[in-house]
């Protein structure tokens, strides 16, 4: 069964026009993306959208032998006339089932949010999830039979439907993953493609033609990823991106509460909302039986902390226990949590904070813990696949 993606963008397209933000002026040559609309086989058209006539040509098709042009949602973009020769446009009741002439079989999905999802089948029988834009499946709770051989949605605008497909094996490990609906707000060039590749996804431009079902490389998913920068430089979001499509999260927070500190309070109840409900959180220093157990992806927030409390537990402020065992004594317990970041089966992905970048502190203590917390960082970076610095909220990628 093939796909070919006619437009790949937001009903507005992308650049929008009279637009003069920093996505829309990197939108160029193959990034500039049509109206997402996608044409099955050359028989199924999965929204109409203005120029589909021509951008079928552009690709080398022709719409001449489309027998069903279905629509996912209302369009909120221009005006669009239905080019002579196709059948009327409509949609389908949730739930009902339509077998086309050219032996395609189309069932609508319940969606989330105003719109419908389509679920095609090939005469030969690969299977296609097309999810309209904004929108996540409704009513997932029974594991499925089989996954998806491709599903394509709006991966940046609601990275919670490809959770929800992986929470019941819709989404598999061989499952295609393609981002369309894609706006303004979703990050210009090469960042756009490393935020999807943290989710097993990817764009592609207008005009492409994919195979469903075809063999094709799975993406590489880092399973152990570090992110380090300065305070409020965004890190944490970054980390909490590369997550946001699994169903299940373990945030294991490192800082514990702080009886009577309302601005610590409130640092807390941020990164709560953040998260999405499905994911659970543990308070806790003791990374490395977490590391060694099996289950979802662990996101520890912070090392700085963990280092924090690892240096109180050894007596390491004060110069005498420091020279008297504390300093061994921490070797040990950093030791002990890298060799178990060396031997973890789960994905994991740790923040940290560059300490060492700016003001020397003041006194023996501090710089002590800017020394360790360096030591650490580079020892925890080793055994990653991935280690990203961000600054100014911008995710510079150190490796891999």
């Amino acid at each position: 069964m093939e796909l070919t993606l006619l437009g790949t963008g937001a009903p507005d397209g992308l650049p929008r026009p009279e637009c003069p933000c920093a996505a829309c002026a990197a939108a160029r040559g193959a990034r500039t993306r049509a109206s997402t609309a996608l044409l099955v086989d050359g028989a199924l058209l999965l929204d109409l959208t203005p120029g589909a006539v021509f951008a079928a040509a552009r690709a080398g098709h022709s719409l001449t032998g489309v027998r069903q042009v279905l629509l996912t949602h209302p369009h909120d973009g221009p005006a669009v006339e239905l080019p002579a020769g196709l059948p009327p446009a409509g949609r389908v009741p949730d739930g009902r089932v339509l077998t086309l002439i050219s032996g395609h079989r189309v069932r609508a999905v319940p969606m989330d949010a105003p719109g419908t999802g389509y679920e095609v089948t090939g005469p030969a029988g690969p299977r296609l999830l097309y999810l309209p834009r904004g929108a996540a499946p409704a009513g997932l709770t029974d594991r499925v039979a089989e996954p998806y051989d491709m599903v394509v949605g709006d991966v940046v605008g609601r990275p919670d439907a490809v959770a929800r497909l992986r929470a019941v094996a819709a989404i598999g490990p061989d499952t295609e993953i393609v981002a369309v609906h894609l706006d303004h707000d979703a990050p210009p060039g090469a960042e756009l493609d490393r935020r999807l590749a943290a989710a097993g996804a990817r764009a592609v431009p207008d005009g492409t033609t994919l195979v469903v079902g075809e063999y094709h490389e799975a993406l590489e998913v880092p399973r152990r990823t570090l992110v380090t920068g300065g305070a409020r430089s965004g890190k944490s979001v970054e980390a909490e991106r590369r997550l946001e499509t699994f169903p299940e999260v373990v945030y294991v927070a490192t800082g514990g509460g702080r009886e009577g500190d309302a601005e610590w309070a409130a640092r807390i109840d941020l990164h709560r909302e953040r998260r999405p409900a499905a994911w659970r959180t543990e308070e806790t220093c003791e990374l490395v039986d977490l590391l060694a157990s099996d289950g979802p992806p662990l996101l520890i927030d912070c090392l700085s902390l963990w280092l924090t409390d690892a240096m109180d537990r050894v007596g390491a402020w004060d110069d005498a226990a420091w020279a008297g065992g504390g300093e061994d004594a921490l070797r040990e317990r950093t030791a002990e949590l890298v060799a178990a970041v060396r031997g973890t089966r789960r994905t994991v992905v740790a923040v940290t904070n560059e300490a060492g970048s700016g003001v020397v502190p003041a006194t023996a203590a501090g710089r002590r813990f800017r020394d360790e917390l360096g030591r650490l960082n580079a020892a925890f970076a080793d055994e990653c696949e991935q280690v990203l610095l961000v600054v100014a909220g911008q995710a510079l990628v150190l490796r891999g």
